[in-house]
């Protein structure tokens, strides 16, 4: 999906940002940052159908499932994995 101006915007103050940090901080950021991402999708598709095995009303399972799509989302509107 192509970047609005004020993403693009976001970008570059964030990206002017990330380079005053020192390596070691900017490392730690960008691991972290890739580790959810990488595993957050799999977590919200594994609540959701542990939801739908376990049968019965909605419970506890897929209120963990909302919580965590909520989670998804918000990654989704980061600028963060352009600029690093």
């Amino acid at each position: 999906m192509a970047m609005i101006d004020t993403q693009k915007n976001r970008a570059t103050e964030l990206r002017t940002a990330i380079l005053t940090l020192d390596p070691e901080t900017y490392q730690e950021i960008r691991r972290s940052y890739y580790k959810i991402a990488e595993e957050l999708r799999p977590l919200v598709d594994a609540l959701g159908k542990a939801d739908v095995d376990h049968g019965g009303p909605a419970g506890p399972l897929l209120e963990e499932h909302y919580i965590f799509c909520e989670m998804l989302d918000q990654l989704d509107k980061s600028i963060l994995g352009a600029v690093v």
